[in-house]
């Protein structure tokens, strides 16, 4: 079910309308440098969400099936209906993805969400209220950040390389590569990996257990700006699976991947290889 470029410009403007009215939404309970204003609570598991997520998910899950009322949905915050497996046209959503800096006032979270065609990105937002970034990407047609085309940065060696992802990853592969330069937490997944496609970081790093909703956005906005992400043996993920988990993920401009990915799977001069960090 390819899209015709008309229709496929269409749906692009009409998701980067709703992705920006989403984001104001958010912005609603956001405060940074303080707690949020939103009522918050825990779901089976321990992990937080907040009145905000809920409510940027009902907007979304009304405006896109307006949109698109034949494709199917995969949300954080809905319950999962097996009957996208079936769809040829599937809503990835991540209503705010980095909940917790969402909730403590940190800006770095998102509103992530792809639309597949065929299981494959086709048309992509990160969006950054907080931060004043709007990633966006077509499949075939570049990615772009707040209006201007972006590229991945152009390093070739790992060592000395900006890189973004948990400390336990980090110090794990520095063994193998060497020392980094810097080093940053992104509480968001998806913002981790479109900073790499805007060369804001030479390469990221997602522990296990990353969703659909974390991901397919970036990862048509990483590919579309000349990057790859891959798990640690460099196979692609997978997207609408009936279970849409992924374990251990890298990212890094193409002419970078190749040699993460050999460190990645090298031993260690102990003899070990990194371990997740959760």
């Amino acid at each position: 079910m390819p899209l015709s470029p008309q229709t496929r410009a269409d749906l692009a403007s009409a998701l980067e309308e709703a992705a920006r009215e989403a984001g104001d939404i958010a912005r609603g309970w956001f405060r940074e440098g303080d707690k949020t204003t939103a009522r918050v609570w825990n779901k089976a598991g321990g992990s937080p969400v907040t009145e905000a997520d809920v409510s940027v998910d009902a907007f979304l899950k009304v405006r896109l099936s307006q949109i698109l009322p034949e494709a199917g949905w995969l949300s954080e915050e809905t319950r999962d209906d097996p009957a996208r497996l079936d769809s040829r046209l599937v809503w990835i959503v991540d209503p705010i993805d980095g909940t917790r800096a969402f909730l403590n006032g940190i800006p770095d979270w998102s509103v992530a969400i792809a639309l597949l065609v065929d299981g494959v990105p086709t048309l992509g937002v990160v969006h950054a209220p907080a931060r004043e970034g709007f990633y966006e990407a077509q499949a075939g047609a570049g990615a772009r950040l707040n209006g201007t085309p972006i590229a991945t940065g152009t390093r070739q060696a790992l060592a000395g390389a900006n890189v973004a992802g948990p400390k336990t990853m980090v110090d794990a592969l520095a063994r193998r590569s060497g020392p980094f330069g810097a080093v940053t937490k992104v509480p968001s997944l998806a913002l981790r990996i479109a900073r790499v496609a805007s060369g804001e970081h030479d390469l990221a790093l997602v522990t296990a257990n990353a969703r659909d909703w974390d991901l397919a956005a970036a990862d048509l906005v990483l590919a579309e700006a000349g990057g790859t992400l891959s798990d640690s043996a460099g196979a692609a993920p997978l997207y609408n699976r009936p279970e849409p988990v992924h374990g251990v993920l890298v990212a890094a401009s193409r002419a970078l991947h190749p040699r993460l990915v050999e460190a990645m799977t090298s031993d260690d001069t102990d003899g070990r290889r990194p371990a997740a960090a959760g």
